[in-house]
């Protein structure tokens, strides 16, 4: 149980004292890179999607 105790003072006091934390501003920037470069990433999955579809539909119905 000692070891189990030593572990969490040990980890409260590494995260108050020794991590370093992002400011407020930081943390907006690195969310709104993250946002869009989600978005572009959706864009670009939906694109593919589009044309593997119609690629194969036309594939298809070259066959009828």
């Amino acid at each position: 149980m000692s070891k189990l105790t030593k572990y969490f003072r040990d980890t409260t006091e590494e995260m108050r004292y020794k991590v370093t934390w992002s400011s407020f501003e930081e943390l907006q920037k690195s969310a709104g890179l993250v946002l869009i470069g989600s978005l572009v990433f959706a864009a670009v999955v939906g694109i593919m999607d589009v044309v593997f579809n119609k690629s194969l539909e036309a594939f298809y119905n070259s066959f009828r």
